[in-house]
């Protein structure tokens, strides 16, 4: 039987790279965070303790808490499942609807393609957050409406990406022999185009993720997203800025737990670049 490892040379050669490893570490502990929060959190994140509101991190509380008394650890803990999830949820959006659109735009070429691609030019025109804020004021300022923002600012990324791979696949001699034997549309495309796809979406996909988790922690930042008392690091780190000079904990842990993860994803991203590039 082969490997894992041993079905793509670059993914052995990702195996090994230091970067990759580091990444790979800090999104499992992020990972494992979510799943055992339930488990873990010492304190259910929502109980208020206005007694011991803003305690410095002590063996009581090993991350101290906020201006409610809420435990802090556990608030991270949480909000590792929340940011994760809406990290995947916005990736998903902008990889079907963007991939979708870059193979159909690419493999078909003509008006269509022109009047797409130029549909995708309006979007990158705009900053990223902005257009996620425009988003979200006509949708309205929730978790769920966060998560679709943050999607529809990555769909010119991803539809770009494949319309490229696209053109370059679709002229090559094994495809054009493929088409003049009688193969279809739908048999060319996912015998021959989408699995050239898989290595820069992978790429893609990764660095993408970094992205989202950033993005929505700064619209939960600026009110826009997970609405309080949703423990996510970004509301976390509104709440607690204007503690910075009394409690300085507060939004610590948040910062921290967000600057980590998008390392993470980031990491993985370089990694999986260098290990899958042909020309490497």
């Amino acid at each position: 039987m082969i490997r894992f490892a041993e079905w793509h040379p670059g993914l052995r050669k990702g195996l090994r790279h230091r970067g990759a490893l580091v990444g790979l570490a800090l999104i499992g502990v992020f990972l494992v965070m979510a799943a055992t929060s339930p488990l873990v959190a010492p304190r259910d994140p929502l109980a208020q303790n206005l007694a011991q509101r803003l305690e410095a991190p002590s063996a009581e509380y090993p991350l101290g808490t906020d201006d409610f008394g809420r435990d802090i650890l556990s608030r991270v803990l949480y909000g590792a499942r929340i940011s994760l999830r809406v990290g995947v949820v916005a990736v998903a959006i902008s990889l079907f609807i963007g991939g979708t659109i870059g193979l159909v735009s690419g493999f078909y070429g003509g008006t269509l393609d022109l009047l797409v691609m130029r549909l995708m030019d309006v979007l990158l025109a705009f900053p990223a957050i902005l257009l996620a804020i425009a988003v979200v004021a006509v949708l309205g300022p929730s978790l769920t409406n966060a998560m679709v923002a943050v999607g529809i600012t990555g769909i010119p990324v991803y539809a770009r990406l494949v319309r490229g791979v696209v053109l370059q696949v679709k002229s090559l001699e094994y495809v054009t022999a493929a088409r003049a034997l009688g193969a279809g549309d739908a048999r060319l495309v996912l015998r021959a185009v989408l699995p050239n796809c898989v290595a820069p979406l992978l790429v893609q996909t990764s660095l993408g993720l970094a992205t989202a988790v950033l993005d929505a922690a700064g619209l939960s930042f600026l009110g826009l997203g997970a609405q309080p008392p949703t423990p996510e690091w970004g509301a976390m780190l509104s709440q607690g800025r204007e503690l910075i000079l009394d409690a300085p904990w507060a939004l610590t842990a948040p910062g921290l737990a967000i600057l980590l993860s998008v390392l993470g994803f980031n990491l993985l991203g370089d990694g999986l670049r260098d290990a899958l590039d042909p020309r490497a």
